[in-house]
């Protein structure tokens, strides 16, 4: 269904940039179509209802509209609890390609900001009621765009790699090197270079797993896969950072910056991250073509 054929309903605009956002939340109402995300049935339930909405705070360029109106902000369900410790961000940025950002609560009762969502001083005041937030977790240079802003909002600690400092040369605290290291009590960063030479990623619990850009839940594969269409830095790296890092990672969520979220058991993921750097490590370079990601 074309979006101008149900202009008194939900829609997408132009401007829609293919980002796969709107479809993580909302697949049965939105899907991809010549290219870009499209309504492609309107909400018959409550539920369905809120999954748009959803989808319309979530779309880092706005382009989901009911007819020709933006959504009213109280019905913006962001933050939005994903699992017991979690929650998803939502309002993602054009200015991180529209990247997922996720809230983590510690037992202490304060929260770490995994990349970030827009900078907003209304949204920090929500994601802040959720309890103090003490560290903004870079997984690498895409991300850094509002890391600064939020961090100084929040009077939070600005973390990212060494590799990836560039992006972000005023972080208040710097990974280096290539092996794993705690930072707080059951938070450790595994140094993940592939996607950007500073790629990381961070594991909470032995439970959530933070891939950044790395590696992401496929769902047209159903299977784990790596973006190998837009690896910046070096397929062959993010091959060799996989094989290092499987064995050391066990998790039962895997949230990533792009690409689908996933439960699965800790099991499972273990080989399938076994089976993916092996997979992973049969590609070769390729140029950097946005069209050839496949969700």
């Amino acid at each position: 269904m074309n979006e101008n054929s149900v202009e008194a309903g939900w829609r997408v605009d132009d401007r829609c940039t293919n980002c796969d956002v709107a479809r993580q939340l909302a697949p049965e109402l939105i899907a991809e179509v010549a290219g870009r995300s499209s309504v492609v049935r309107q909400p018959s339930t409550d539920a369905e209802e809120q999954a748009l909405y959803a989808a319309a705070f979530a779309c880092p360029t706005r382009s989901i509209r009911h007819g020709a109106r933006v959504p009213d902000p109280a019905h913006d369900p962001f933050p939005l609890r994903l699992a017991e410790h979690v929650h998803l961000c939502g309002n993602n940025s054009r200015h991180t390609a529209g990247a997922n950002s996720y809230l983590l609560r510690r037992p202490a009762g304060n929260l770490m900001m995994i990349d970030t969502p827009r900078w907003s001083s209304a949204l920090a005041t929500k994601y802040a009621a959720l309890g103090p937030v003490t560290d903004v977790l870079l997984t690498h240079r895409d991300h850094a765009a509002h890391g600064r802003a939020y961090a100084d909002r929040f009077g939070a600690r600005l973390w990212i790699h060494e590799r990836d400092l560039d992006a972000a040369p005023d972080a208040d605290s710097i990974l280096r090197g290539s092996e794993p290291i705690e930072i707080a009590d059951g938070v450790t960063a595994h140094p993940l270079p592939g996607h950007t030479e500073g790629s990381v990623l961070y594991l909470a619990d032995e439970t959530y797993c933070f891939s950044g850009d790395s590696f992401y839940w496929s769902r047209s594969l159903g299977d784990i896969s790596v973006a190998e269409s837009v690896t910046w830095y070096s397929i062959t790296e993010l091959a060799a950072s996989l094989a290092r890092t499987a064995p050391r990672v066990r998790f039962e969520w895997l949230l990533p910056g792009h690409g689908d979220r996933r439960q699965l058991p800790a099991d499972e993921f273990a080989r399938r991250m076994y089976d993916l750097a092996g997979r992973t490590a049969e590609l070769s370079p390729r140029p950097v073509d946005f069209t050839a990601l496949h969700w």
